[in-house]
């Protein structure tokens, strides 16, 4: 496959202008597409070169992938304060997820982009938000937090879309995904929760210190094979 189509871009959110780095997958603008679309959301660290490699990897897999910068319309700090204090205050209706309803307006507008095959993933913060905004936009078709904390309340959960969830089990996240798995169950929504023994906080990022290779891979296979069945597939396939 040819490589990915990448650009620098910016959209419109409650009168500011956030930036985002969006791929495309390799031969886009050539006739090809629509593909599905991904949004990324990063960790508190911000948009940054690992967060970009995801988003090239979704690419490579053949989905439009959106890495969203959170922190770009202001002092960083500042953000990442409001961001945290929002996701334990009002963690179903602040900010963060509504800046992330309005990325996905943006990206399901590209012409490439297939805004019937949407979805989302994301990582520490970015995981919560992953959440929180599956709860409250029903055009996303699956999401996949990593080591991401619950919204409150955790009852909301009935209206998300379907679920892949990992977590590491030497983390305070790992108590959340598994209470996170239990509610999915009783609400009866698909999911795919799964707590690595031996992981910690932020192993899937590979120029951290805490990356752990085999739940890093594995992690990623069960992403791709989850969105193979719930976002990658015709909605017609999908809900089958």
């Amino acid at each position: 496959m040819a490589q990915p189509v990448t650009q620098m871009v910016t959209f419109p959110s409650e009168g500011r202008q956030l930036a985002a780095f969006l791929a495309l997958p390799g031969g886009s603008g050539q006739g090809e597409g629509p593909y599905p679309g991904v949004v990324v959301i990063h960790e508190i660290y911000g948009l940054n070169d690992n967060i970009k490699d995801i988003a090239l990897r979704l690419a490579a897999e053949g989905y439009a992938a959106l890495a969203v910068d959170l922190f770009s319309a202001g002092n960083r700090t500042v953000c990442m304060f409001r961001m945290m204090s929002g996701l334990i205050l009002n963690s179903l209706n602040h900010r963060g997820v509504r800046d992330l309803r309005h990325a996905l307006d943006f990206l399901a507008q590209q012409p490439a982009v297939d805004g019937q095959r949407l979805g989302a993933i994301g990582f520490c913060m970015g995981g919560s938000l992953a959440i929180a905004w599956a709860c409250t936009d029903s055009r996303l078709r699956a999401i996949a937090p990593f080591y991401g904390m619950n919204p409150r309340p955790l009852e909301a959960v009935r209206r998300a879309c379907p679920v892949v969830g990992s977590y590491p089990e030497q983390d305070f996240t790992a108590a959340a995904g598994r209470k996170l798995d239990e509610v999915l169950d009783r609400y009866q929504i698909p999911h795919d929760i799964k707590i690595y023994p031996g992981a910690k906080h932020s192993f899937f990022n590979d120029r951290g210190s805490n990356y752990h290779p085999v739940a890093a891979q594995d992690s990623w296979q069960r992403v791709l094979s989850f969105f193979r069945e719930h976002v990658l597939a015709p909605r017609s396939q999908a809900l089958q």
